[in-house]
């Protein structure tokens, strides 16, 4: 008879660390070699940092906050927490400092670990600002605490000498409070259990065929539901595995290195992986082209016939040749190991998702919200529909209100079950907004359910509009398709209220540049580049070839280009990579205002 399923994440880290004590957990990269921390040596470091964290008087009830990227300091600290009873709170290193203080405000916590020391000079500088909080730990430095300054390797000594017991939280009990970075306001806190997580880990299990033997390579961030739920505590509670990245731009070489056999990806990624190969393919030979391409053809016809049940004994064979001839050595690059692909965070391009497959890289989309902790569908093994975002999991109902869009087939989706947050932190007003009377929560996100169940996400409630004619436009799928093109890395479609849409669109200035010098035109000035007739004429061309499949009033009739592009840096994206439209028409509204000033079809660049 099987074990029963972990009802909190303290105890679910027991479990592994009982089970799988000898089995490697986490891969570090250093001086040019990966270590490795196993099961039983992670538990060792959670039982120090727990009981260090005791001496602090860290409770049940307690919030401790970490800003800090994906480290193995950060699951360690998450675990000592969750078994002491306390909430964990993760924000971001790329965060701004102004939203690093209202959360540590806002959730009163009364330890914060700190990445280096530049942060947590800041959160010293503001302590009159905070005064809940009591701690400050450092995680980047060495030895013990000199001259008032707490460290991470101190507080594993100090539990070291003087251990403590494990507390037993209730599933009920608050396991981490993650603020939704939002497109406007302040950040909210969404309030979720230990059942929230356990059971989510339990249902994805349940319909992923994932192995106690897999391993990740981590690059998505723990401080995001998706990353933390997916891919730490999903592998942690199986037995299996995760390296950590370097960088984002040293994935494709990490990928080499640890051979991953699943990866938890958003599709940011894979929209790299079309555009990086369509390129290369590009600047191949035309043996070579024509190769990939006839490649491209059979694996497309092979996925068709597929999908209706059927297949050719012709194609297969085919589809082996160019298997072994091309996509294996395509796949060689991300390790050769690689089983299957989880994409979740946005939705993933149709187009994309088509061509990734081809390559014999299985992609399985999902979907979900922080306050769903977070997947509530997902595609996997025999329940797969390509652009659908799967179906919903074990013990969840998904529901569709189509009173909120007056439309035939998409509604609001509304959720109901395990995954449903405990509601936002101190917000009564906001959760009177999203929680239906039987305890349903409102996504705000648009979409229909199919006859088998398949969830279609088709846009945002919010980021729907009206044309000044009154048809609706859902901006997202359109700016999907813009960011398709070689030459366009990102993209923001407007029109509310207008009689047309207009896009700003940022160049892929390698592309371009490279485009342009073939056409003898400077690219020593960007800004200049961008007003060039012929340039503006090229992404007017872009724009006509990837938006085909649009309705004629939902195509964008002027373009503006910028030579900055959207970044959590600048503020135009949000920390988990959702366009914050506001923010990009602070940065351009006069300039695109100016767009609907000049003759139909004009382009313009600022």
């Amino acid at each position: 008879m099987p074990a029963p399923e972990p009802q909190t994440l303290a105890e679910l880290l027991a479990r592994s660390t009982r089970s799988f004590a000898s089995r490697p957990l986490f891969g570090e990269k250093k001086e040019g070699r990966w270590k490795w921390t196993s099961y039983h040596e992670f538990g060792e470091l959670v039982d120090d940092l727990r009981a260090g964290l005791a001496q602090l008087g860290v409770t049940s009830g307690d919030r401790v906050a970490v800003i800090a990227n994906n480290r193995l300091e950060w699951a360690v600290g998450a675990y000592a927490v969750y078994s002491l009873g306390a909430a964990w709170v993760p924000m971001y290193e790329q965060q701004h400092e102004e939203e690093w203080l209202y959360i540590l405000a806002d959730c009163g916590a009364k330890v914060a670990f700190c990445a280096n020391d530049a942060i947590a000079r800041k959160l010293e500088a503001a302590r009159g600002e905070l005064p809940a909080l009591e701690h400050v730990v450092r995680m980047d430095a060495p030895g013990g605490a000199e001259h008032g300054i707490l460290t991470f390797v101190s507080l594993l000594h100090r539990g070291a000498e003087t251990p403590s017991p494990r507390l037993e939280p209730t599933p009920e009990t608050l396991a981490g409070l993650i603020y939704t970075s939002g497109t406007t306001g302040n950040p909210k806190g969404v309030m979720l259990s230990h059942a929230n997580f356990t059971r989510n880990v339990t249902a994805c299990l349940k319909v992923l065929e994932v192995k106690p033997e897999d391993r990740a390579l981590s690059f998505l961030p723990w401080a995001h539901a998706f990353g933390q739920t997916a891919e730490l505590h999903m592998l942690l509670s199986l037995g299996g595995s995760m390296a950590l990245a370097e960088s984002v731009d040293k994935l494709v070489d990490n990928l080499a290195e640890v051979q991953p056999t699943v990866l938890i990806s958003v599709p940011r990624i894979f929209n790299r992986i079309y555009d990086g190969l369509q390129k290369r393919m590009a600047a191949e030979s035309a043996a070579k082209r024509l190769l990939f391409t006839r490649g491209m053809t059979v694996a497309a016809r092979r996925r068709e016939l597929e999908e209706q049940g059927k297949r050719s004994a012709l194609l297969e064979l085919q589809h082996a040749v160019f298997d072994r001839l091309v996509f294996s050595k395509v796949r060689a690059r991300f390790g050769g190991r690689l089983r299957f692909a989880v994409s979740g965070g946005a939705a993933l391009s149709p187009q994309v998702g088509r061509f990734i497959h081809d390559l014999g890289i299985t992609v399985y989309e999902g979907y979900g919200l922080t306050e769903t902790s977070p997947v509530l569908a997902v595609n996997a093994p025999g329940a797969h529909r390509l652009g659908s975002v799967g179906k919903a999991l074990p013990g969840l109902r998904l529901s569709i209100d189509r009173s909120v869009t007056g439309d035939e087939r998409d509604g609001e989706i509304i959720a109901h079950g395990h995954a449903v947050m405990m509601g936002y932190y101190k917000l009564p007003g906001e959760n009177a907004k999203v929680f239906t009377a039987d305890g349903g929560f409102r996504t705000g996100d648009m979409g229909h359910l199919d006859a088998e169940g398949f969830l279609w996400i088709t846009g945002r409630i919010k980021e729907q509009y009206k044309l000044e004619n009154g048809k609706y436009v859902v901006p997202v799928p359109i700016e999907e398709q813009l960011q398709l093109s070689g030459f366009i890395t990102s993209a923001m479609v407007h029109g509310q209220n207008r009689p047309f849409n207009v896009a700003v669109l940022v160049p892929d200035f390698a592309a371009l540049e490279a485009w342009a010098k073939g056409k003898g035109l400077p690219t020593s000035d960007r800004d200049a580049l961008l007003k060039h007739p012929e340039v503006q004429a090229l992404y007017r061309e872009e724009v006509l070839a990837h938006t085909r499949g649009v309705k004629g009033y939902e195509r964008p009739q002027r373009l503006l280009l910028v030579s900055e592009d959207f970044t959590t840096a600048n503020g135009m994206l949000t920390q988990s990579l959702k366009l914050k439209r506001r923010a990009v028409l602070a940065r351009y509204g006069d300039a695109v205002e100016q767009l609907y000033r000049e003759p139909a079809g004009d382009t313009r660049a600022a």
